[in-house]
């Protein structure tokens, strides 16, 4: 049975500020959870119902704890419209960018990313693509917010999260390293051969890339549009064109033989 401090603890991590002090975040559904489980995340409390449970009874060594609940009391805790059989608190990892993972892979960067929509959607994107780390700047939504995780689909289970100063980061990198950013001026991405390393800039929904940040950018890419004569659109939605960038990032570097 949940008692009142659980069913307090758990609703309070829908809240950032909550979030940090207890250092977790919340996942909901059997395939996120179950994704959270056969990764290196670690899953601290399981909430299930009874037929979760004797369906996924492989999973049940890694959380510490397991509480067995009802449907109602599941619809207690859920952040969801609609609760689906498991909820679990997992711990936030712990994750420290070092400027040398540009030298191995294409890093996403997402510069004041405000809707966790977007970066759920964006998460998925990286990790369909094999893109295993997003960098974003400390101004941008939480990747552990509720709806955001939920958006991953499961794949924050296997995208590596960083929040840094994106200036510091890019004055640390080698004079070598490239860095695309996505401008409405830039290059047509659909004409040049892009490197399979370094940073790919996407920036705030209704801004676009920081000032600060643009001067560092040594390679401007735009994807151009179809309607010349009534262009009504004036941009991409940010994980719409991040999807777009990862896409044609992925074909010319995996697919298409270098010149």
């Amino acid at each position: 049975m949940l008692t009142k401090n659980t069913i307090k603890y758990i609703k309070s991590l829908s809240e950032k500020k909550f979030r940090i002090i207890n250092g977790s975040f919340i996942a909901e559904g059997p395939k996120l959870v179950s994704d959270i489980a056969g990764s290196t995340l670690k899953i601290e409390k399981l909430f299930a119902t009874q037929s979760w449970l004797n369906e996924n009874e492989a999973l049940l060594e890694k959380p510490d704890e397991i509480h067995l609940i009802s449907t109602k009391e599941l619809s207690a805790i859920s952040m969801l419209t609609t609760p689906n059989q498991v909820l679990a608190t997992v711990s936030i990892p712990t994750h420290v960018f070092h400027p040398d993972l540009a030298t191995q892979s294409l890093i996403i960067t997402l510069d004041d990313i405000r809707d966790p929509g977007n970066l759920g959607t964006i998460i998925r994107i990286a990790d369909w693509f094999g893109y295993k780390n997003i960098l974003c700047s400390e101004t941008s939504v939480d990747a552990y917010n509720p709806k955001c995780v939920q958006s991953t689909m499961g794949s924050i289970a296997r995208v590596n999260i960083y929040y840094e100063n994106l200036q510091e980061i890019l004055k640390k990198c080698p004079d070598n390293t490239r860095i695309y950013g996505a401008f409405l001026n830039g290059e047509d991405i659909y004409t040049i051969t892009p490197e399979p390393k370094g940073f790919l800039i996407i920036g705030n929904e209704a801004n676009g890339i920081n000032p600060e940040i643009e001067k560092l950018v040594n390679r401007r890419i735009n994807i151009p549009t179809g309607n010349k004569s009534d262009s009504r659109a004036e941009s991409l939605n940010a994980s719409a064109a991040t999807a777009i960038l990862c896409s044609e990032f992925f074909r010319k570097t995996n697919h298409l033989k270098k010149p």
